[in-house]
């Protein structure tokens, strides 16, 4: 009887061992997740994604407040404005929805130059017409060096009329201010002062 009853404690002692290793495992397991759990998450938090010409750059966290992510970002923040402004096609729905996120892009006076154009019937023209019109970024160029920044595109445009085809040399200025993100200006940057110093054809041909 004594034996059996040593077999007993014996049989549970080493049940008792098998359930401490396997406590102890789990616990070293579950230490071992929340390390590597943390160390993913500071590096996926070490990761910035910009969107410019429809490109994806991707900048680490000591890049963050560096001019390059910021030059990235400023370009792309007026190149946007740009691409909305000056994309138009004959629908003049199609015309007040990007020029409306034009207008989340800029302050007034961007709004003044669209109230000019449109003052001059220049988009029912678009309309009536039939034309089409698009933008094509020769240079975007921002200077850094002082708040706010003062910046200075020179694109062409190409716009497509039932006769003919014209191209026109775009030349704009302005500055860029910080001011907080949002769904409609993900990058951040408001454009102030924005003018027009050049808009003239430079080429003008019959379509066939």
């Amino acid at each position: 009887m004594f034996r059996k009853a040593k077999n007993i404690d014996v049989a549970f002692r080493q049940m008792r061992l098998v359930a401490i290793i396997a406590i102890l495992g789990s616990v070293f397991f579950g230490i071992w997740m929340a390390y590597l759990s943390y160390q993913q998450r500071e590096k996926s938090d070490g990761r910035i994604f910009l969107l410019s010409n429809q490109h994806i750059y991707e900048a680490t966290s000591t890049d963050q407040d560096g001019q390059d992510v910021l030059e990235i970002e400023a370009g792309s923040h007026v190149e946007s404005f740009h691409r909305y402004f000056f994309t138009l096609n004959p629908n003049a729905k199609y015309i007040e929805k990007t020029i409306n996120s034009a207008l989340d892009l800029a302050d007034r006076s961007a709004k003044q130059q669209y109230d000019i154009l449109r003052e001059k019937n220049y988009f029912d023209g678009i309309v009536s017409g039939n034309v089409t019109q698009t933008i094509a970024f020769d240079s975007i160029y921002v200077d850094l060096s002082k708040k706010p920044f003062h910046f200075r595109c020179i694109a062409r445009q190409d716009i497509t009329r039932p006769s003919t085809e014209v191209v026109r040399l775009l030349i704009t200025e302005g500055y860029l201010r910080r001011i907080g993100r949002s769904k409609e200006n993900p990058h951040g940057f408001l454009i102030e002062r924005w003018k027009i110093l050049e808009n003239k054809d430079i080429s003008i041909k019959k379509r066939l």
